[in-house]
């Protein structure tokens, strides 16, 4: 049995509306739908809520994904073999 690839999840919305609404969700169904697909394991899940995109400064979620992603850090405790 091959090892199971590594992902992980980052949802992000700029508008407070976007927040209250559906998006967050749909994107979070959609990435877990792929990764099941994908037949990979979700090692961790970040999400910013009403934070632009327009640079990394301002949205501590994705800052922390990347450092977890740098140091090997994930939520899952191993990957699978």
């Amino acid at each position: 049995m091959k090892k199971q690839q590594k992902c992980y999840i980052y949802t992000r919305v700029s508008t407070s509306m976007q927040v209250d609404g559906y998006s967050l969700d749909a994107q979070k169904d959609k990435l877990h739908k792929y990764a099941d697909y994908q037949e990979m394991v979700i090692a961790g899940e970040y999400s910013d809520e009403g934070k632009s995109g327009k640079s990394v400064e301002g949205r501590p979620q994705f800052q922390q994904m990347l450092s977890d992603i740098e140091s090997g850090r994930s939520e899952a405790a191993e990957e699978y073999s």
